[in-house]
């Protein structure tokens, strides 16, 4: 193979100026020229090509061009300027001419096949990597040795992080390998809660593009801005329009690390091939003041764009992607304000393969740790009473799953069993009195009750079993509101779920301590164990990278052209079912992230299942055995072998 990459030509405009014409026909005879040598092959290949270019630019130089130029013209260091690129003015544009086949130093630019020090000397020898290489050879073991020795050097987790993004860029499947092998060490690095600082200061460590900006000066021409991006095999969109990133608000443009590492988890934690997945970010402004007088903010410096004018926007996108994608593409929308996150879901959740994570995927894996959680306390869902700190997306959408599930399970109507979840927003708990103020969403949960002010006067009113914060704000879960509910329940289910680590409404630590040691807690973000009168508790993470890869996987696999409420569920069911009571002993309520890969086939298999049930999986015909054909279909980071 060879590379060659033809340096920019000053290229002049159509009309005159400054005396400068169009191109002569000697510089269009020196590019054809170049572009036929491109079919010579091997060493040879590169003699003839050199030779053509020297003597076509020859009679450029020598000829009657424009481009004259003194052939004794150097640039610093004595480099001959062979292509004119120094010479050219200020005012004369330059065409980025590049052509190049994966050899030499251009395959060691390359993240998706470079193998740095991992080149055998047989593969240095064929795509000509002598010399650009130290001699020695390792292994990419000992590439990932000495990766997470340097790594763990950093003392600030944004170093860290941007450590890692810029071995992605470098190095693909080093990248993924470490992140396989290292999960639980790396898993808050490249996403919560480190993300969310990475997002904050997005404009400041940006380096280089990771996904595709569509802003609103590309309306009218998103098909055309998709068919920018590289790769034409996309199965899986993770999209967001930067409103609301975790708990920390409005961060516009800065929410492209949000796509970007949750699509390194479906690749890493579901197998999904890095090559076929699409970080996107909607840019239409920010009302964030702090951003919008940041010098290196890298958005539009507009407020947001609401209503019609957004609308059509996101409609020109979703048409877009289908046609440019196909049926069967993914999209999965992330930290869309509540606002328009309900309606996106409902307007197309119905006409493309979509979910929305903050809705859907947090309720599977909430339900799912609810699951295991009764082996600890026993009884049935139906058996216990639900109370919500937050009414916003992730709150409404976990309830919403919880009563499906009990409706499931006991038949009874669906509005019989949302009477056993309550909401508490902002203005006190949710009631039939407030119910004509209330946003769309939050009517379903207005029940009949007596106002209740805080979230301490809600638990003393309704005695739950099971405490669920979705607030986004941090330390509302007080000593006075633990010790209510350890005061009403032998074992309460504390779930403090608000992300980063920072607005979780309470701390592990805090949780076993003021319960006695008595709860049986999880969180959004990791938190380390805790030691409470001799003994040890683990807290778990109710993370919803235990779910997505795995659900994402399950509907690619079945060729799934919609998501259902009822894969929703199967994805929550595999996941509770991977819960040993082992774990349960520990008082874990989900498996360790170190068997992810495992726990995500068994989710894809019964997502699967459940897709080829209910009609609408496309690939035909079933295999027999899901979990394998699943784990079969997982990419591995492991290094190829080149010719």
């Amino acid at each position: 193979m060879i590379s060659l990459e033809i340096s920019s030509f000053p290229q002049k405009s159509s009309t005159s100026l400054c005396g400068i014409s169009r191109f002569s026909h000697t510089q269009r005879k020196a590019s054809a020229a170049v572009v036929v040598a491109l079919s010579s092959k091997g060493r040879t290949g590169e003699r003839k090509v050199k030779a053509v270019m020297e003597s076509t630019l020859k009679e450029m130089r020598d000829g009657a061009s424009v481009l004259d130029m003194d052939p004794k013209s150097t640039v610093g260091g004595g480099v001959e300027d062979t292509y004119g690129e120094d010479s050219a003015t200020v005012d004369q544009l330059v065409t980025p001419w590049t052509y190049s086949v994966a050899s030499g130093y251009t395959l060691l630019r390359d993240p998706h096949h470079n193998k740095g020090l991992a080149f055998t000397e047989k593969e240095r020898d064929s795509h000509y990597l002598c010399g650009l290489l130290p001699p020695i050879v390792i292994s990419q073991e000992l590439q990932v040795r000495k990766t997470m020795k340097n790594l763990r050097n950093y003392q600030v987790p944004l170093q860290r992080y941007m450590a890692m993004m810029d071995l992605q860029e470098r190095n693909e499947r080093l990248f993924y390998k470490l992140l396989i092998d290292h999960v639980e060490e790396l898993l808050p690095v490249v996403y919560t809660p480190t993300v969310g600082e990475a997002c904050q200061k997005y404009g400041s460590i940006f380096r280089r593009p990771q996904g595709l900006y569509i802003s609103l000066k590309e309306k009218g021409k998103i098909l055309e801005v998709l068919k920018n991006w590289p790769e034409k095999s996309i199965q899986v969109i993770v999209v967001t329009d930067g409103e609301r990133i975790l708990g920390l608000g409005d961060l516009g443009c800065q929410g492209m690390g949000i796509p970007v590492g949750k699509l390194a988890l479906y690749t890493a934690l579901g197998g999904v091939r890095p090559s076929s997945c699409l970080p996107i970010t909607i840019d239409v402004g920010t009302n964030n003041e702090e951003l919008l007088n940041d010098e290196f903010y890298i958005g539009l410096r507009q407020k947001r764009a609401t209503g019609q004018e957004y609308a059509n926007l996101l409609h020109e996108f979703m048409c877009a992607v289908k046609q440019q994608y196909g049926e069967k593409v993914l999209i999965q929308f992330e930290d869309f304000a509540n606002h328009n996150a309900f309606d996106l879901l409902a307007k197309y959740g119905t006409t493309h393969l979509m979910f929305n994570d903050d809705i859907q995927g947090t309720a599977a894996v909430v339900l799912a740790g609810l699951v295991a959680a009764l082996k600890l306390v026993g009884g049935t869902l139906a058996e216990h009473t639900f109370l919500f700190l937050g009414a916003g997306e992730a709150g409404t959408g976990i309830a919403e799953l919880i009563a499906l599930e009990m409706s499931k399970q006991t038949k009874a109507p669906l509005e019989e069993n949302r009477k056993k979840i309550w909401l508490v927003d902002s203005k006190g708990l949710i009631v039939s009195s407030r119910k004509e103020s209330l946003q769309f969403f939050k009517k379903p949960w207005a029940h009949e009750h007596e106002p209740a002010k805080t979230l301490l006067d809600a638990v003393k009113a309704i005695k739950p079993t099971v405490l669920i914060g979705t607030s986004g704000v941090g330390k509302t879960f007080t000593k006075e509101v633990v010790e209510a509910m350890s005061s009403i329940n032998e074992k309460p289910i504390i779930l403090a779920l608000s992300n980063p680590t920072s607005q979780s409404e309470c701390t592990a630590e805090e949780a076993y301590s003021w319960s006695k040691g008595r709860a049986i807690f999880a969180s959004g973000s990791p938190f380390d164990s805790v030691e409470y009168d001799g003994k040890v508790f683990v807290p778990g993470q109710s993370n919803n990278a235990y779910i997505f890869p795995g659900l994402g996987l399950g509907l690619l696999i079945s060729g799934a052209i919609r998501v259902h409420d009822e894969m929703l569920l199967a994805a929550s069911e595999g996941l509770a079912a991977q819960v040993t009571q082992e774990h349960c002993d520990k008082g874990l309520l989900y498996p360790p992230f170190s068997n992810i890969r495992k726990i995500s086939a068994h989710i894809a298999a019964n997502v699967a299942a459940k897709a080829y049930e209910l009609g609408l999986a496309t690939r035909l015909p079933r295999p027999e055995n899901l979990v394998k054909y699943a784990e079969s279909c997982m990419y591995s980071p492991t290094y190829r072998n080149y010719r």
